[in-house]
């Protein structure tokens, strides 16, 4: 349960999620990746930082710059999870439905 909470963690900010949106499409810089942000790269970094110790990203360090990668692995957990709900709501919409549509008789 622990990886779930640090990736629900990581990802329950918009900013973040904004950051995995855009590794989506490749590795970037870290420059790259503070660019469409009004923050400095520093808060940036700091966002980097609380999705790398989640395991989401990865960071290399390459001369001076900093490159990041998507790393999805940990995000199947959290889907895993999720699935296991899905059921769930399923049939409680399937009661739902029977409910209204033996209210219409």
């Amino acid at each position: 349960m622990e990886i779930l909470d640090t990736t629900f963690a990581a990802l329950s900010d918009g900013t973040r999620r904004a950051i995995l949106q855009r590794l989506r499409q490749g590795e970037a810089r870290l420059s790259d990746l503070a660019e469409p942000f009004d923050m400095s790269q520093t808060a940036v970094s700091k966002h980097v930082r609380v999705l790398s110790d989640a395991g989401l990203l990865i960071v290399e360090k390459r001369g001076r710059t900093r490159h990041c990668r998507l790393n999805a692995e940990p995000m199947k957990a959290a889907t895993d999870w999720l699935i296991d709900y899905q059921a769930f709501w399923t049939q409680q919409f399937d009661n739902l439905a029977q409910h209204l549509a033996g209210e219409g008789n």
